[in-house]
């Protein structure tokens, strides 16, 4: 299963890249919604490892999550597995201009047991509704990156 979305942002490349890389509010952003969650490490560089715990449809779940690769020029990958469940999450940049850059980011499910398909196919039946939310999500990391720049 895959969720894809790309927005255009106002802001350079350097400063976005400096956004979307910002592990620490992602971190406390997490836990403002609930979310357990350690880092192995620091620094942010490949190699990084996080473990979250959270609660998703009645179940406590945990999550490893590893960054994979990072370029400043570029994005990043972090894969992840939880469960039967394994993924990888990329985000590139591509500068449009030097004050416009493009933001892509996309999400791979693959179901590795029989209860991770049965998950998976779950999500197949509501994945419109999940795909407006993690548009929209996007959507308003990238207006909050925007505003960030025009400070």
């Amino acid at each position: 299963m895959k969720f894809s979305t790309r927005e255009d942002i106002e802001a350079p490349l350097d400063h976005v890249f400096e956004k979307v890389s910002n592990f620490d509010w992602f971190e406390r952003s997490m836990l403002r919604r609930g979310v357990k969650v350690s880092r192995n490490q620091d620094a942010c560089v490949a190699g990084t490892k996080w473990h979250a715990n959270f609660r998703f449809r009645g179940k406590d779940r945990d999550i490893n999550l590893e960054l994979q690769q990072i370029a400043p020029d570029a994005g990043y990958d972090i894969g992840f597995v939880s469960g039967g469940i394994e993924g990888v999450s990329k985000v590139e940049l591509v500068p449009l201009s030097p004050t416009r850059t493009r933001l892509m980011v996309e999400t791979v499910l693959s179901p590795k047991t029989l209860a991770a398909r049965l998950l998976v196919q779950s999500l197949k039946l509501a994945k419109s509704s999940l795909t407006q939310r993690y548009k929209s999500r996007i959507a308003a990391l990238s207006e909050e990156i925007e505003e960030s720049y025009g400070k």
